[in-house]
């Protein structure tokens, strides 16, 4: 997956000085918790995709499960052909069928980047989802 990561980086990063070194040990405490999900996609053996989760209950109200995006990214080669919608109504479905049973009340939520060559949130409105939050980020290093 590492060199995935190294071409979303480049592609999405708003902080180019920043390096990519994600914090492994932290994933795998969350991976020992329960709480992460990762789904790929391939294209017969090569690795083109992946979406990693992090499914907990929301902090306000306990009985919301939540499954966070953490990362989206489909390899640039492949986008254009519906499979970045399969993939991720493909991940929807298999988060559906393990939380809803078990939680009754479960969300999913999509953070975008919103450069507009990277935001897909006019699929993800067709697709019955609803803007709820804006982000706004600032360094407070420069």
């Amino acid at each position: 997956m590492l060199p995935l990561l190294h071409k979303h980086k480049d592609e999405v990063s708003h902080y180019p000085d920043v390096e990519l070194k994600p914090c492994f040990d932290k994933y795998q405490k969350v991976a020992e918790g329960g709480w992460l999900r990762i789904f790929v996609a391939r294209h017969g053996r090569d690795l083109i995709g992946y979406q990693v989760f992090i499914v907990h209950p929301h902090l306000h109200y306990a009985d919301l499960m939540t499954a966070n995006l953490d990362l989206l990214y489909l390899d640039p080669s492949m986008r254009g052909k519906f499979i970045g919608l399969r993939f991720i109504k493909w991940a929807e479905q298999q988060l559906r069928e393990e939380l809803v049973p078990q939680f009754k009340q479960v969300v999913i939520t999509h953070h975008l980047k919103a450069k507009k060559e990277l935001n897909y949130s006019a699929m993800l409105e067709r697709e019955g989802y609803t803007l709820m939050d804006l982000i706004f980020v600032k360094r407070l290093d420069q």
